[in-house]
């Protein structure tokens, strides 16, 4: 009985060191990413200067050329911790460095200034999925890759919607000087993290930016490729057209705020909770076309919502939940398959290749459903939304489910 308590004791430890990591660089990219060009329409910034702002996404974008660094640098745990240690340690004083320079005088250094937090907050989620892919059991994955998913939406969620509430009453320095705390006591848990069960490679690995390439020759890797493209495509444009919906539909911003970034990142920190114990209890196939399911309900809504009229508050909440809950659900199952496809010593730069990829094809479909919205309306955007669904569901039924029985 002692023995199990502290083994469930220890599990809830490792669950909050890995949540702890994931929502530390979330917080300040959410809040950059959400505040910054209120603050610059504000200041009378050009569109020009505020669409420069996308610029900060590069690393994130652009992460998988310096994973196999942080791969062939890794073999054991303290190896691993001491690079998000670092990572992390940039990362704050960067943001540390940012609270006592003016947007408007220093807009330059400042982006450079973020552009390169990024890319240290990068750097340490490099090393924390690699981490978290060794750490975790193929059978216990999913509950890891849930805090990986909830500290993301965690992150939405405070840095995108309620620090910008306090952002009024703090001011910038004081928010930023707070926000590069924040993150420090946030790695407190991993320098206590101990892992008895962590097996570390012997040596550390040999590895070459060719390897990049040869991740694309491994065994059933376009079938695993087909499956992060496709999955979230029923989701993606809807998330991507449903702001500029609520604005048509004449909402106040105030509104939108709460709806989208506090409600909606509260729906998906839910999603992803429950979803690494269902991954668990039934397995990656039963999941898959569990989710598949749920997520051609979700189109099915938005667009019987839309087609019929059906657009009041009560409903679009409801549309909401089910949209951000099902987004929360898949991605943990789509990072949980993704570290299943990981080469040992490579872990690192074969998830972050994985991801990046994902994020290069949820551009492609938020951009085409922006056009499609545009010329044909939103009722025939949840149309196309649904038919990627249920092409998504026959490719689990008749194909991907056979491959994860477990």
């Amino acid at each position: 009985m002692a023995e199990d308590r502290i083994m469930l004791d220890r599990n809830k430890s490792k669950l909050y060191t890995f949540f702890s990591l994931y929502i530390a660089q979330s917080i300040p990219m959410s809040l950059f990413s959400t505040l910054l060009p209120v603050l610059m329409r504000q200041e009378n910034f050009s569109l020009t200067a505020i669409g420069m702002l996308q610029l900060i996404k590069l690393p994130w974008i652009i992460k998988f050329l310096w994973a196999p660094v942080v791969d062939r640098k890794t073999s054991g745990l303290g190896t691993y911790k001491r690079w998000i240690f670092y990572s992390e340690f940039v990362y704050a004083f960067l943001i540390l460095t940012i609270a006592f320079l003016n947007l408007k005088t220093n807009f330059l250094l400042v982006l450079v200034l973020i552009i390169l937090s990024f890319a240290a907050s990068g750097t340490q989620d490099i090393a924390t999925d690699a981490l978290t892919a060794l750490s975790f059991n193929r059978k216990e994955r999913s509950r890891g890759n849930s805090m990986q998913s909830m500290g993301s939406f965690a992150g939405s969620l405070v840095g995108g919607g309620l620090l910008l509430i306090l952002y009024k009453y703090t001011g910038w320095s004081f928010m930023l000087i707070g926000l590069s705390i924040f993150v420090i006591l946030m790695i407190i848990p991993l320098a206590k993290y101990k892992d008895p069960a962590f097996t570390p490679r012997v040596g550390r690995t040999p590895i070459r930016m060719k390897d990049l390439l040869l991740f694309f020759g491994q065994r059933r890797i376009l079938t695993q490729l087909s499956f992060l493209i496709l999955f979230n495509s029923g989701l993606i444009g809807i998330l991507a057209m449903l702001k500029p919906w609520l604005v048509d539909l004449h909402y106040p911003m105030a509104n939108i705020g709460l709806m989208f970034s506090i409600f909606g990142s509260l729906c998906g920190c839910l999603g992803s909770y429950f979803s690494g114990n269902i991954i668990r209890r039934y397995g990656r196939g039963k999941a898959a076309s569990l989710y598949a399911c749920y997520i051609l309900f979700t189109g099915l809504y938005f667009t019987g919502m839309s087609g019929f009229q059906l657009l009041s508050t009560v409903n679009l909440y409801i549309g909401i939940f089910l949209l951000w809950s099902s987004y929360g659900l898949a991605t943990v199952l789509i990072y949980t398959i993704a570290m299943d496809y990981v080469r040992a010593g490579r872990e690192g730069t074969d998830f972050t290749l994985q991801i990046v990829i994902l994020h290069f094809s949820s551009i492609f479909v938020a951009v085409g459903s922006g056009k499609l919205a545009d010329t044909l309306g939103y009722t025939s955007l949840f149309v196309a939304e649904s038919s990627l669904a249920f092409l998504s569901l026959l490719y689990v039924w008749f194909y991907f489910k056979k491959l994860f029985k477990a």
